[in-house]
């Protein structure tokens, strides 16, 4: 196995960083976890998905336009609990009691994922190994599109800045019934990284869920609402929702001006802090967006969700503050796009040019 090292000998950033964001919830005697913003986010979020799939399923509307409109808010949705009741609850940041946690994660499990290997993908793999060639799965979509110029060269990638939206669109559908399949019986998260073993709990839960999948959201739609509108309607529902969730992510770390790192299947020290690794390949945007952060999760604070994994995102407005500061005093280039816009912008300039750009030696 690849071993990533860090120098974090004397990680003084990340000392003094750490103890700004300590003194903070100290002095405003509030804990770091989820509070009541979050919890009402919840029961909206599912609140949604279970006024749409009960809508679509079992009231199934005369009109094609209102059942698309439906399909394509519940795609939305789901990407919704994804960004903000999986994911804090996966980081162990929603609640501070455990089963919370867990039971928040397994949310990921009722859309067709699997919260154990996610956990071990994204919060181990992409968070400790950030742009990480062979470490960080995230980076990994080949051959389709190439991120950075140690990724091989295809004469289809002049065009990935054309077609790499409608391709995003898949991901999700191909992370419920390929990428987590293949994962599994390969047992590898990456290139380099093995899965964990798994007991026969997780076994039972990765294929009741799995198979509970397919029952609930293609089964049961189809004895109620025929095969036609199901399958229609549950790849409008699929692509909204993997469209959503690939660019939230992909404007986080793939972007111009960013870090990338190919170990070539080497153990290799990283001449920098692992914080400051962090920031180097990571960038914030849409941060004064109240309505973007609150759908979003606050991965728009994706620099502060880094660096704070296990802090709910409901802080993330007020510790962007800490860390910017600290940032300016350290002379470390902090990355910010003022807009969605902007940053997807960026994300397609990149695309485009890592697209022509010849290969490293």
């Amino acid at each position: 196995m690849t071993k990533i090292k860090f120098d974090n000998k004397n990680p003084e950033f990340f000392n003094v960083l750490k103890a700004r964001v300590e003194e903070y919830f100290e002095t405003k005697n509030i804990k770091p976890t989820g509070n009541y913003k979050l919890y009402s986010k919840t029961a909206i979020l599912l609140s949604v998905l279970a006024a749409c799939y009960i809508t679509l399923v079992f009231f199934t509307p005369e009109s094609n336009t209102i059942c698309v409109l439906i399909c394509i808010v519940l795609g939305i949705d789901l990407a919704a609990i994804g960004f903000n009741v999986m994911h804090d609850g996966a980081h162990g940041s929603y609640s501070t009691k455990k089963w919370i946690n867990e039971a928040m994660s397994y949310s990921l499990n009722i859309m067709g994922g699997s919260s154990y290997l996610w956990k071990q993908k994204h919060n181990i793999n992409h968070h400790s190994y950030t742009n990480i060639e062979g470490m960080d799965d995230d980076i990994d979509i080949k051959p389709f599109i190439r991120v950075h110029a140690d990724q091989d060269s295809k004469w289809f990638h002049r065009f990935q800045h054309i077609y790499g939206l409608l391709l995003y669109g898949l991901t999700y559908i191909f992370w419920v019934f390929f990428n987590d399949f293949k994962k599994y019986f390969a047992s590898r998260i990456s290139d380099y990284t093995p899965l964990r073993k798994m007991d026969v709990k997780e076994h039972i839960i990765f294929w009741v869920t799995k198979v509970g999948y397919v029952g609930l959201f293609l089964v049961l739609p189809i004895f109620f609402a025929g095969l036609i509108p199901t399958i229609i309607g549950y790849l409008i529902s699929v692509f909204v929702c993997g469209l959503v969730i690939a660019i939230v992510f992909q404007l986080a770390h793939i972007l111009e001006d960013m870090d990338f790192v190919d170990t070539n299947g080497t153990s290799m020290k990283i001449e920098t802090e692992w914080a400051i690794h962090q920031i180097n390949t990571t960038a914030n945007f849409a941060t004064k967006s109240k309505s973007m952060t609150w759908f979003m999760g606050g991965l728009n604070f994706q620099i502060e969700h880094h660096l704070f994994p296990r802090i709910s995102h409901v802080h993330y407005p007020q510790i962007h503050k800490i860390v910017k500061q600290a940032c300016k005093e350290f002379d470390i280039k902090y990355r910010e796009f003022p807009t969605v816009a902007s940053a997807v912008r960026s994300h397609l300039l990149h695309l485009k040019a890592m697209g022509t750009a010849k290969a490293v030696a």
